[in-house]
């Protein structure tokens, strides 16, 4: 029998939010935690990435805040924290609660470097409800004296394993032991291992813990396989998949890996995107809208990308070079399949990467279709991503200067244009000005969003695709650094 969100005693107002985004069953880590979430117990959730993790915490947490019916927020004190480890992440986080908490009178604010501070100082001289932190910036701001967590009745930790990947324990430590003793803690991770468990002892109260998936939990709606290509053809085959209906997220080692190969993809007419640890919060931000909006079809990048980003309607993620371990490449694959959808894995290996790929699959639980596969005319390339192929060019990748027609220099807001829009090849000059006279396939101009290594479809792998072989041969070049190497590393 399907349980309800309002038979797990969702208030009514989220209730309403929920059902206007046409979410209506609960994820079996929302179903598991929220009963006890909802009524103030500490939690101990493990959901594999994309089981919706953040409704399992951002329901109650709201919930718990709207209950207490106090006062506004004071100056620099927040009610609630939620901690995540990348901005990214803490973005998305705030996407979602957002709209919650606006549902019940409530503010909400996020803190990460990256970008200035002023905005960030000034949201919590006002008072702000729920604060939405990665660790870093926050200790500095709470150093500088603009924000005490004194007030805080409810805290969050979400992708804590991250969070000791990236070495923000001893941080996260020294947060938490901030806020008081007596308030809720939720805890929330893809694995729970023996540094999470330190946390866990130190800072939860007899919680409650919930493991939806197993420690290895490879998505029953994922099909993965692998296709073994010499290197010369790895571009080629690569840029035919891209080139099918959907969104597509590709995956590279470094970040001039993910750079190269984006642009690789717009000389071809694939509009592309990148997104890596070299771009400022600004680019990708843009970059983020335009795959958002489906400007760009393909989103390039590292593995910055593998936790914290939601698009819907993903259905291909592309290894174009293997993980290093197998947690990346769950975390990786986790782009495409959330939420109870389908999606295929596409690993590219090359015959020295054979044993590697082998090694890396089995660790993570995985048992993939592996095919040899010679060039992009394979039948396999069309079983697994269907539909005609189409390039209809790529786009600027240039950032836009102050002067060139606004939109392009500003970091954020283009994310509601039509599914399908692109802009010109990459050869044209600035963002700001792609948008002038380059037409989408529906006929409506584009926004002139940015795009760098790493697009996204634009919805639901309905892109068409043409030539399929195409020009990918010129990108096959040896080079350490050519876009046919990908991170140049073997």
């Amino acid at each position: 029998m399907t349980t309800t969100f309002a038979e797990l005693g969702v208030p009514t107002d989220l209730l309403a939010v929920l059902t206007a985004d046409q979410i209506t069953i609960p994820t079996p880590i929302q179903a598991a935690t929220l009963p006890d979430s909802l009524a103030g117990r500490d939690v101990l959730g493990r959901g594999r990435t994309g089981s919706g993790k953040t409704y399992a915490f951002g329901l109650p947490l709201v919930a718990r805040l709207a209950a207490d019916g106090r006062r506004r927020p004071a100056p620099k004190r927040p009610r609630a924290l939620v901690l995540a480890p990348t901005r990214e992440l803490a973005s998305q986080i705030a996407a979602t609660v957002a709209p919650l908490a606006k549902a019940v009178g409530l503010s909400t604010t996020t803190v990460f470097g990256g970008v200035g501070q002023g905005p960030q100082v000034n949201a919590l001289r006002n008072g702000v409800d729920i604060l939405i932190a990665c660790p870093g910036r926050l200790e500095d701001l709470i150093g500088q004296g603009f924000c005490s967590l004194a007030d805080v009745q409810v805290t969050v930790l979400d992708e804590a394993d991250h969070m000791a990947d990236l070495g923000f324990l001893p941080a996260v430590r020294r947060l938490l032991d901030q806020t008081p003793k007596g308030g809720q803690r939720m805890l929330f991770s893809a694995t729970l291992d023996g540094a999470i468990n330190v946390l866990v002892k130190r800072f939860l109260d007899n919680p409650a813990v919930h493991e939806a998936d197993s420690a290895q939990s490879p998505v029953a709606k994922m099909d993965h396989h692998v296709l073994h290509v010499e290197r010369e053809q790895r571009l080629p085959v690569l840029l035919d998949l891209v080139s099918a209906p959907g969104r597509t997220v590709v995956f590279t080692r470094t970040k001039h890996g993910a750079k190269a190969l984006a642009r690789q993809l717009n000389k071809n007419g694939v509009p592309a995107v990148d997104l890596h640890g070299n771009l400022s919060q600004g680019a990708r931000t843009r970059n983020m809208d335009a795959f958002h909006s489906g400007t760009a079809t393909t989103l390039v990048a590292t593995d910055i990308a593998a936790r914290g980003i939601h698009v819907d309607d993903v259905s291909l993620v592309v290894h174009a070079d293997p993980p290093a371990e197998h947690k990346a490449y769950l975390h990786r694959s986790g782009r495409t399949a959330r939420a109870g959808a389908a999606g295929t894995v596409i690993t590219l290996m090359t015959s020295d990467q054979r044993r590697d790929v082998s090694d890396l699959t089995r660790a993570a639980g995985i048992k993939p279709t592996t095919t040899r596969v010679q060039g992009p005319d394979h039948p396999v390339l069309q079983d697994l991503a269907p539909g005609e192929r189409t390039r209809p060019g790529g786009i600027d990748l240039t950032p836009a200067t102050p002067q060139g027609g606004g939109k392009g220099g500003s970091g954020g807001g283009n994310g509601g244009g039509g599914g399908r829009n692109r802009n010109r090849r990459s050869g044209a000059k600035p963002a700001a000005k792609a948008g002038a006279g380059a037409k989408t396939s529906g006929g409506a101009k584009t926004s002139g969003a940015p795009k760098a290594s790493g697009g996204g479809q634009g919805g639901n792998r309905n892109r068409r695709r043409r030539g399929a072989g195409g020009a990918g041969g010129s990108g096959g070049s040896g080079g350490g650094h050519s876009a046919a190497s990908f991170s140049g590393r073997r």
